[in-house]
């Protein structure tokens, strides 16, 4: 079984995915008579072709048995899906080039600080945490005609620590 090994989440290395949603880097606006900051532009949302809609739902997961046995990815070909984190804690993010391809795999550990917006296409495991009740805001298309998925031959293995 091949292993994947984790490293460390950056807006460079995940460039090809998607986007790191994050405000480390980001120029922040004053509102509200200076009692707040905005930080704008922090992901490329991109759900509403075909006249569908944004969805903004609430994922609340669990933790897989380590080490964690990767037997399917998935791919959104109509949209984006975000997903940011509701508390500080780290968790993971597993995406390819080619599911049939062991050699494509990446492995991020991200931050609680740190969401992933996953662009039109791109390969991924559906979500990775290491704790239990972990809650995340997700934005995507609205409507089941938006997924992709495929089935590996053999499982990989994703070790977190």
């Amino acid at each position: 079984m091949v292993e994947i090994k984790p490293e460390p989440l950056t807006k460079a290395a995940f460039a090809r995915f998607g986007d790191v949603v994050e405000i480390d880097g980001a120029g922040p606006i004053e509102i509200n008579q200076g009692f707040a900051r905005r930080f704008n532009g922090l992901a490329n949302i991109d759900v509403t072709s075909g006249g569908a809609a944004v969805n903004i739902s609430w994922f609340e997961a669990k933790p897989r048995p380590q080490p964690i046995e990767i037997k399917l990815m998935e791919r959104h070909p109509l949209g984006s899906q975000l997903f940011m984190p509701l508390q500080d804690k780290p968790w993971l993010v597993l995406v390819c080039d080619d599911p049939r391809d062991p050699s494509s795999y990446r492995t991020f550990t991200a931050s609680g600080r740190q969401g992933v917006n996953y662009a039109r296409n791109a390969w991924h495991h559906p979500l990775l945490v290491l704790g239990e009740g972990e809650r995340f805001l997700v934005v995507d298309r609205l409507g089941a005609d938006n997924l992709e998925e495929v089935w590996l031959d053999q499982p990989l293995s994703l070790m977190p620590k």
